[in-house]
């Protein structure tokens, strides 16, 4: 019987043509290096909530596909490799590249061609964002393998609920500077789920991301993130705030990244989402449980404006003391 429902779900009505995924990108006026995936059979979508997400993590890819890639009048030609994946690096020679988001589009003969933003940071930006999703953006339980696979199944970008009030405390990070700091996703969901992210992210009214999601797979069920940060703190000059939850590793893979790379870190917020009972976890980071407590120190270190902390979460009034008994009145009983 699962076998039968597994086949409806997956049936080969569902596969359209082949088709290039691009991932929105973080660069710089010197070098942006962008990557994808080619998809030997794209999903179609699904007429359940489940079926879609079973076809984004069960689509064939694509392996040696000849990939052209164009960003800012430049030409990058590359293959993809066993998984689909490719990666193009462009450098700008003479002429910066222009601050501000841009476009990137790869092409395959025969698949649907990918496009997606690269967001070109000035150099004085005073500093870019890392996040995480799962439990830090959006609710996932992780810590419970139960509500883990309801949200990674049984949920998508309209119905996965928000963490709320993360939307204003990164809008609060990104405005009021003379140069606009960046955003980078770098995330254990699964790369299929870029689409799914990407649409939860824009929905939610977030900042513009560069998406850097885990390569799913057996060989990538822990250190995946640490590589990529380390790629992004050596291609972009800015410092760092590293924001995260207490769920699984983020506080030990940032403070090795803080250790890593001395200087660069500015602050470490550490949404409470469990496992947050030992206190060593979490040593020179802020654990919060509301965006507000995040936003209100990173007021205090000059990250964001206290003005748009208050009017992003209005500090609430302590309750009216209760009026004084009159002198000659007897008290009830």
């Amino acid at each position: 019987m699962r076998v039968l429902l597994l086949s409806g779900l997956l049936a080969t009505s569902a596969w359209a043509d082949a088709k290039v995924v691009l991932f929105p990108a973080v660069g710089t006026t010197a070098q942006v290096t962008v990557s994808g995936r080619v998809l030997k059979h794209a999903s179609t979508g699904g007429s359940t909530t489940i079926s879609r997400n079973l076809r984004r993590l069960t689509t064939s890819n694509w392996e040696g596909a000849a990939v052209q890639v164009l960003f800012a009048g430049k030409t990058a030609t590359v293959k993809s490799g066993h998984d689909g994946n490719f990666e193009a690096t462009f450098a700008a020679e003479g002429k910066p590249f222009e601050v501000g988001v841009a476009m990137v589009n790869a092409s395959v003969k025969g698949a649907e061609p990918g496009v997606a933003t690269v967001d070109v940071l000035s150099n004085d930006a005073p500093f870019f964002v890392v996040s995480d999703f799962d439990d830090t953006l959006a609710v996932t339980d992780v810590v419970n393998k139960g509500s883990l696979i309801n949200n990674a199944l049984l949920k998508d970008e309209m119905s996965q609920p928000l963490v709320e009030g993360m939307p204003a405390f990164y809008r609060c990070l990104k405005e009021g500077k003379a140069a606009r700091p960046g955003f980078a996703l770098v995330s254990g969901s699964p790369v299929q789920y870029v689409g799914r992210v990407a649409s939860f992210l824009k929905r939610h009214d977030f900042p513009l991301f560069g998406l850097y999601l885990r390569d799913f797979g057996p060989n990538t069920l822990s250190g995946y993130k640490q590589p990529i940060i380390r790629a992004l703190l050596k291609a972009l000059p800015q410092k760092v705030v590293l924001v995260g939850d207490s769920g699984e590793h983020d506080p030990e893979v940032y403070g090795q990244i803080r250790d890593e790379f001395p200087g660069r870190v500015v602050a470490v917020y550490i949404r409470d989402a469990g496992n947050s009972g030992v206190a060593t976890r979490f040593k020179d980071m802020v654990l919060f449980k509301h965006p507000s407590e995040a936003a209100r120190d990173a007021a205090g270190k000059g990250l964001l404006t206290k003005a748009c902390a208050d009017a992003a979460f209005p500090p609430v009034a302590p309750p009216a003391p209760a009026p004084a008994a009159d002198a000659g009145q007897r008290p009830e009983r």
